[in-house]
This record gives structure tokens, sequence and C-alpha cells, in this order.
């Protein structure tokens, strides 16, 4: 739960790193809680406006959530746009978005949030 909140606190913070752990943890949860919202949204017509609020509105940090996590690889937050390539792009994004920290400093900072 704190890589969630940790997600929510950073939402425009396009320039430090975040851990692997912090990255997937955030996105099972976010997972999650679309799944339910959907699922409700299916048995009950009117919570389906809870599902598409809470789906624009993570748009945004998960954006920054990602480019954060390419930046703890030690690579440029533009890597994210290879996804838009079909299968093979989005293979590559998520090894990217696998790979272990770099622990030393880099660029985008020492730090992980």
């Amino acid at each position: 739960m704190e890589e969630y909140l940790s997600m929510w606190k950073n939402y425009l913070n396009f320039k430090d790193r975040t851990t692997v752990r912090g990255f997937w943890m955030a996105t099972l949860f976010n997972f999650i809680a679309v799944f339910i919202l959907a699922m409700l949204g299916a048995f009950v017509k009117f919570l389906f406006v809870f599902y598409l609020i809470y789906v624009l509105a993570i748009i945004i940090p998960c954006l920054a959530l990602q480019i954060r996590r390419m930046h703890d690889i030690n690579k440029s937050g533009f890597w994210i746009l290879l996804s838009c390539i079909p299968f093979v792009g989005t293979i590559v994004c998520i090894i990217f978005l696998c790979k272990d920290s770099v622990n030393e400093g880099n660029i985008y900072g020492t730090t992980q949030v």
C-alpha cells in the first residue's frame, strides 16, 4: 500500500526514480482496483461511472511511475514510447520495467522513490 500511496504523492514527478518493487506493487494495486470497479460497474450500471473516473485519474500517475522506473535503470523516459510498437515494443518495454535497479547514482539521481 505504501508504494501505491507513493504513486499518488509523486503523480507529477517525472524526474526521480522508482524501484522495481515500487512500480509493480503500485501496478498490482491499480489492476485490482480497476478489476473490482469494472465488476461492480458490470452488475450495477451507475457504478460504472466510478470505474471511468478512476481510469482517467490514474493515467498521469501511471505515466509518471513508468518514466521514473525507466530512470531507475538509467534510461530516458522516452523509452516508454517503445510500447506503441505492437507486440515487440510492448515486450521490450516490459523487460525494461522488470530489470533490476542501477545501484550507483545516475543522471536521474541517487535516491529511489
